[in-house]
């Protein structure tokens, strides 16, 4: 048994909410930068220069990449040898959000009620997902969701009978709606199976898979291959004025499901797609 005291998991996650709204992943960032040389429209050419620039400021100046610094959700993987001692686990995790928010001059944008909308202040309570693996490792996935992006997401509780060909249509008529709402360029996370609760968690893990990855699955891999192809010949391109580059990246996670349904979601991102991953 391995003892992990809460006071580690606070100092942990404030830094990463501090880097994950200043620095963007190298995926995200190489994605970003291939995007303004291969961009086929003049006007997507040059907005996708000021995202290249925004980026550099945030990092090299340490302040947020985007005004919107989220809602901060949690995941926690915690090894079955893991003895977490201190506080209770979900007040040091909300603790860390509180630091983080505070000391990286940090918008708060979490309400306490969602009809009252009294603001609390201080970015809490984040949103907190567990999962217990074997070992005696922790790991945590901090990863700020903006609100432009996740108003566009949306939830399909297909017939088996539609198939890909069902799936295709959801995810493409979600791009769609969305138009510039989303602040595309995109990174889009998709969860197909489980139920209506199971399959928008994993369209979330998706969003913090590196986006120049493909699911194990050969005919996943091909459809995130079909879907970014489809999506980027919409023609939305870069802040919705047109272009080739509608999205930067789709990732597709997949669990089992019931005989009589195929619940599909898809959980928009715009291309301030943050996440920070530490293991302690």
């Amino acid at each position: 048994m391995r003892n992990i005291p809460t006071d580690m998991i606070i100092k942990n996650i404030k830094e990463m909410c501090i880097e994950a709204n200043y620095m963007l992943s190298p995926d995200v960032k190489d994605s970003i930068i291939s995007a303004a040389l291969s961009e086929t429209s003049g006007t997507g050419r040059k907005i996708l220069e000021q995202l290249k620039e925004n980026m550099y400021i945030a990092e090299n100046e340490n302040i947020p990449i985007c005004q919107d610094t989220g809602m901060a959700v949690v995941f926690l993987k915690i090894g079955q040898d893991v003895h977490i001692e201190g506080c209770c686990i979900e007040d040091a995790v909300n603790e860390g959000i509180r630091q983080g928010y505070a000391e990286g001059y940090l918008r708060k944008s979490v309400v306490n009620d969602p009809l009252i909308r009294k603001n609390t202040n201080d970015n809490t309570p984040g949103i907190i997902h567990y999962e217990i693996v074997p070992g005696d490792k922790l790991e945590i996935v901090v990863a700020p969701k903006g609100f432009g992006s996740e108003n566009m997401s949306r939830v399909y509780m297909l017939k088996p009978s539609d198939g890909i060909e069902g799936v295709k249509e959801a995810v493409i008529e979600t791009v769609k709606l969305a138009g510039p709402n989303a602040c595309p360029p995109l990174v889009i996370g998709v969860g197909i199976g489980g139920t209506f609760e199971k399959c928008t968690i994993l369209a979330k893990k998706a969003l913090i898979r590196d986006i120049n990855s493909h699911n194990s699955l050969e005919h996943i891999s091909k459809l995130e291959d079909e879907l970014l192809d489809e999506i980027n010949r919409l023609g939305t391109g870069p802040g919705g004025l047109g272009g080739s580059t509608t999205a930067l990246g789709i990732n597709i996670e997949v669990y089992p499901s019931h005989i009589a349904g195929l619940p599909v979601a898809i959980n928009m991102c715009c291309h301030v797609n943050r996440h920070k991953t530490r293991v302690i």
